[in-house]
């Protein structure tokens, strides 16, 4: 009978709120105890630029990619590029959510919000457990491949991607779903070797997806990609490098384009990436950031007629290898203020045609100068200019452009440290 009087009591106690165990540090289940880091990221700016908006969704890097600043409509869907208007531009908002599941695993999500859709950016989780210096993450992720594709745009130097990265991969860069494996060796020095098997949508170079009539639909997966990276210390100076490299399917969609087309076949892409960083105190350090990337496609390209595109006026071979590059320097001069510089290039063009050499051009060179102000480290004022001579109209006339980008870019609320 006691104890059915103590367990009566108990109960009745949480029923009436009448007793230390209601107390906050006394209950079996707080919720304070489940709740997620959470953090909010705007970017906005204001962009004035030396040509119309209407006008710069036009051009294009001839040979190698197309749309890469303004608005612009690609298989039936609005791609929105950040800075993309003359004026205000409010580029996206970004929440994350990041917890621990349990002993075994963390999960992290980031949402993807702009004024014309919202995305899950990321979604994936990340084992703690299993030890010897390895780590599995699994479900939508952006690949290690290379040193920027993983960091996140508020964490970049500039407001802006690299060219080579943007007309290779894309604004989101290779972002999938897939799965990753990690293993970081026990060595004096930093050694990582990874390895992911990614479903393969990227629609810049890959991609697995039927289209239309011209091409089948490639096995998923349907990218594969593996790098290597290691970083050493040199009393106040921290190096490093890596290479990478992915190979997958590849259907490009661009039969909605002024002269449409498709390809289908498959890509290669090698990357070498290396990184000094030199601190002179907490606060104040010289970083060089270089990185180069070289791809390969090779399958047939379906050229279509532009009154109707069922129509495939020739589908010859097409082989394309392409290589560019960048390299930045930035100086943080104390807590508040760094200043930088940044050379794009893409400098390799060689592109075939059922073996016939196509003359597209090279040296598609573009310069970035930039300072920013911290006022904390939530918030960033950037004042870039950038100098783009890679880009050509529709008379395959080269444009100057000039552009000036004021950034504004501020976030709230719990944030994980960025990567080195």
């Amino acid at each position: 009978m006691k104890k059915i009087l103590l367990t009566s009591t108990f109960c009745a106690t949480i029923a009436f709120g009448g007793a230390d165990v209601l107390q906050p540090e006394n209950r079996t289940f707080a919720q304070s105890k489940f709740m997620p880091d959470i953090s909010l990221v705007m970017d906005a700016s204001y962009v004035n630029r030396n040509i119309a908006d209407d006008k710069v969704a036009h051009l294009e890097v001839p040979g190698v990619a197309h749309g890469l600043l303004g608005s612009h409509t690609h298989n039936g869907k609005t791609h929105t590029p950040n800075n993309a208007k003359n004026g205000f531009n409010l580029n996206y908002a970004e929440l994350v959510l990041s917890s621990s599941v349990d002993p075994f695993f963390t999960m992290d999500g980031v949402f993807h919000f702009s004024e014309d859709s919202v995305e899950i950016e990321e979604l994936y989780f990340t084992t703690t457990a299993l030890g010897h210096g390895a780590r599995v993450k699994g479900g939508k992720f952006s690949s290690n491949f290379g040193y920027l594709n993983e960091q996140h745009h508020h964490a970049w130097d500039f407001a802006d991607m690299p060219l080579v990265y943007e007309a290779f991969l894309g604004m989101h860069g290779i972002n999938e779903t897939g799965l990753q494996l990690q293993w970081v060796a026990p060595t004096d020095t930093y050694l990582m070797i990874g390895a992911e098997i990614l479903q393969g949508e990227n629609t810049q170079m890959f991609g697995k997806d039927k289209i239309g009539t011209y091409t089948t639909q490639a096995d998923a997966p349907a990218l594969f990609v593996g790098y290597i990276k290691t970083s050493f210390d040199i009393d106040d100076t921290t190096i490093l490098g890596g290479l990478s490299y992915a190979q997958g399917s590849t259907r490009i969609d661009h039969s909605g384009d002024e002269a449409p087309h498709v390809v289908s076949g498959d890509s290669k892409l090698y990357g070498a990436d290396l990184v000094i960083k030199h601190y002179f105190d907490s606060y104040s350090f010289l970083k060089f950031q270089s990185e180069l990337l070289s791809r390969e496609i090779d399958g047939t390209q379906y050229n279509l007629n532009p009154a109707n595109t069922t129509v495939v006026l020739t589908s010859p071979a097409i082989n394309k290898k392409q290589t560019g590059a960048y390299a930045q320097l930035v100086y943080a001069l104390n807590k508040s203020w760094q200043m930088g510089l940044r050379y794009d290039t893409i400098f390799i063009n060689d592109i075939t045609s059922n073996g016939v050499t196509v003359d597209k051009g090279n040296n598609f060179d573009k310069y970035s100068a930039m300072v920013e102000y911290h006022t904390s480290e939530f918030a960033r004022f950037r004042l870039q200019y950038n100098h783009n001579n890679s880009l050509y109209d529709e008379d395959g006339n080269r444009q100057d452009i000039s552009t000036v980008i004021l950034q504004a870019n501020i976030s709230i609320g719990a944030h994980g440290a960025h990567s080195f």
